[in-house]
C-alpha cells in the first residue's frame, strides 16, 4: 500500500527565507539527529529498559495475533447485545479511543441508526468532572441495554473514579443483581484498586467485571494501540489493519537515514525552528473535520511528552536505562501544541497564524481521496460542479501559501485515504516523532510529573489515605494569595 507522504518543503529557508531552516543547518544538527536516534534505538531494543521507562507501546504494532483475534471476537460479541457503550476514561484513556472514532467511523455515528449499521451507540465520560453531562446522559440511556468499559491502570485517577462509581450505582439500580457482568476493566493486569475490584467480583461470578490488561511499559498516552483495541472492536473497526498501518511506520521510522526516517526529519527541524528560529508553537491543522480529535490527542501526547521543567539524567541500573530528572539541570522546555481545523479555523485563527507573531509551525494534514463527496449543481457561478473535497485541498493549498508569503514555516502530511491502515500509520508516526524529539531536547519524554501538581491538591484536600507529609506541607505552606482590591 502507498506510503503517506510527507512534503517539508515549506519548512526550508528557500520557502520561508530567515524563518525557515537552511540546507547547512541540517547538515549541522545531522550529527545531533544521529545520537538521539542512535541512542533511542539501543533503548527500543532492550526489553528490560523498554518496560522500565515505559517505551514498550513501540512493540504495540506486533501484537500476537490470536489475541488481536479474542479482542475482536469479544467486541462483537458487545455489538451484538447492547445498545449503547460507555466509555470512561481520561487522557490517553479518553483521547486516543475519541481520535480513533472521530476518524474511522461514519460522521453522526450516534445520531443515526443507518450510519450505525446495528453497532451500539458509544459514549465518552470519566474524563471530567462537570456534574450536568453524566446526569444527563444517565438519565436517557436504559441501564439494561448499556455496556460500561472502564480504562484506567490505578483505578484511583479522580475524574474515572467517580464517574465509574455513579455508574455502577446507576447500573444496580436498573440492571439488577448481576450488572457487573456489564463492565469491562482495562486495567492493570497485577495491581491497584480497580485490579482489586476485578478481582473481588470475578471470585464471586466468573461473568462479572471481566478485564483486559493495560500493557506492562506502556504509558497511557502512548496506549491507543493496547487499551483502544476493544473499542475498535466493539464499532466494528479491523483492528489488524490499524496494526499494519502502524507496522510499515515503524520500519520507515527505524532507517537511520533522517532523509528517508519521517519521524526523525520532523523532530529535527522542529527542534530547530524552536531553538534556533523562536517557533515554540505547533499547530497542528488536519483539512478533515474526522481528524480533529487526531490533533487534540497529539495535544496531549506532545505537550505532557515534552513540556518538562529538568533535563534529563540516564542512569544505569543491573544493565538497564533508568532516567532521573537532573535537578541541577533546570530547562522549562517544550513547544506548546494547538489544535485547529480546516476550513473552519481559517476564519479564526489563521488570522493570528498569517500577520501575528511569527512563532509557529503549522503542520498540515490533508486526505488525497474522501470515502464520499459532493458535487455543486451546475450553475453560472465559479463553484458551478466543482466538488467539495476539491475545494478543501484547494483551500489547503492557500493556506499553505498564504503562510509561505509571509515566511511561516509549514508542513503537509497526505493521507491517501482515512482508513484504518493509514490511520494506524499516522498515529505511530505522531507517537515516534514525539518520541524523538524528546532524544533531541534530552528530557524524558515517558512521564509526566508535572500533570500529578493538581492530583496532590485534590487527594490532600479530600483527605485521600496515604498522601505523603511532604506533600501536604508543600500545599498547607504554600496557599494561593487572595487580595481583596483584585477580585471584582
Amino acid at each position: 500500500m502507498p506510503k503517506i507522504r510527507f512534503d517539508f518543503n515549506n519548512m526550508m529557508d528557500f520557502n520561508v527565507g530567515v524563518h525557515g531552516v537552511k540546507p547547512s543547518e541540517l547538515k549541522t544538527f545531522s550529527a545531533r539527529a544521529g545520537k538521539a536516534f542512535n541512542h533511542l534505538t539501543s533503548v527500543l531494543k532492550n526489553r528490560q529498559s523498554r518496560i522500565a521507562l515505559s517505551l514498550e507501546w513501540s512493540k504495540l504494532p506486533l501484537q500476537d495475533k490470536k489475541v488481536v483475534a479474542s479482542i475482536q471476537r469479544l467486541g462483537k460479541g458487545i455489538a451484538d447485545k447492547y445498545e449503547n457503550v460507555i466509555s470512561l476514561g481520561i487522557g490517553g484513556s479518553y483521547l486516543g479511543i475519541k481520535a480513533a472514532q472521530d476518524a474511522l467511523l461514519p460522521p453522526y455515528y450516534n445520531d443515526f441508526p443507518g450510519v450505525r449499521k446495528g453497532s451500539p451507540r458509544i459514549f465518552f465520560e470519566g474524563n471530567n468532572l462537570d456534574p450536568v453531562t453524566l446526569s444527563s446522559l444517565l438519565s436517557n440511556l436504559n441501564p439494561r441495554k448499556t455496556f460500561v468499559v472502564v480504562i484506567s491502570k490505578s483505578g484511583e485517577t479522580t475524574e474515572t473514579k467517580a464517574a465509574l462509581e455513579l455508574v455502577e450505582a446507576w447500573l444496580k439500580r436498573g440492571a439488577g443483581a448481576k450488572f457487573a457482568r456489564q463492565i469491562i476493566a482495562v486495567t492493570d493486569p497485577k495491581a491497584g484498586t480497580l485490579r482489586k475490584k476485578v478481582s473481588e467480583a470475578s471470585a464471586k461470578d466468573p461473568l462479572a467485571y471481566r478485564s483486559l490488561p493495560l500493557l506492562e511499559g506502556v504509558g497511557g498516552r502512548f496506549s491507543e494501540l493496547n487499551m483502544g483495541l476493544l473499542h475498535l472492536a466493539i464499532t466494528g473497526v479491523k483492528i489488524a489493519e490499524v496494526l499494519e498501518g502502524a507496522a510499515d511506520m515503524a520500519k520507515s521510522c527505524a532507517l537511520a537515514d533522517m532523509f528517508k526516517n519521517p519521524a526523525l526529519f520532523y523532530a529535527s527541524l522542529s527542534v530547530i525552528a524552536y531553538e534556533k528560529k523562536g517557533k515554540p508553537i505547533s499547530i497542528i491543522m488536519p483539512f478533515s473535520e474526522q481528524l480533529k480529535s487526531t490533533a487534540d490527542w497529539y495535544i496531549q501526547l506532545l505537550a505532557e511528552s515534552t513540556g518538562k521543567k529538568y533535563a534529563r539524567k540516564v542512569v544505569l541500573e543491573q544493565g538497564a536505562e533508568k532516567w532521573v530528572e537532573d535537578r541541577s539541570d533546570l530547562i522549562n522546555t517544550g513547544r506548546t501544541p494547538i489544535s485547529a481545523r480546516g476550513t473552519n479555523d481559517l476564519h479564526s485563527i489563521q488570522q493570528n497564524n498569517i500577520e501575528g507573531r511569527n512563532d509557529k509551525i503549522v503542520t498540515f494534514i490533508r486526505i488525497e481521496k474522501f470515502r464520499k463527496d459532493l458535487k455543486l449543481p451546475v450553475s453560472d457561478d465559479f463553484l458551478s460542479g466543482r466538488a467539495l473535497s476539491g475545494l478543501l485541498k484547494t483551500a489547503q493549498e492557500g493556506t499553505a501559501w498564504a503562510l509561505n508569503r509571509e515566511m511561516r514555516p509549514n508542513c503537509t502530511i497526505s493521507l491517501r485515504e482515512l482508513n484504518a491502515y493509514y490511520w494506524g500509520a499516522l498515529l505511530f508516526f505522531f507517537e515516534m516523532a514525539t518520541a524523538f524529539e524528546g532524544e533531541l531536547l534530552g528530557v524524558n519524554a515517558f512521564n509526566q510529573p508535572g500533570v500529578e501538581s493538581y492530583k496532590n491538591y485534590m487527594f490532600h484536600k479530600l483527605k485521600k489515605p496515604g498522601i505523603s507529609k511532604e506533600v501536604a506541607r508543600e500545599i498547607d505552606g504554600n496557599p494561593m494569595k487572595r487580595i481583596k482590591k483584585y477580585i471584582l
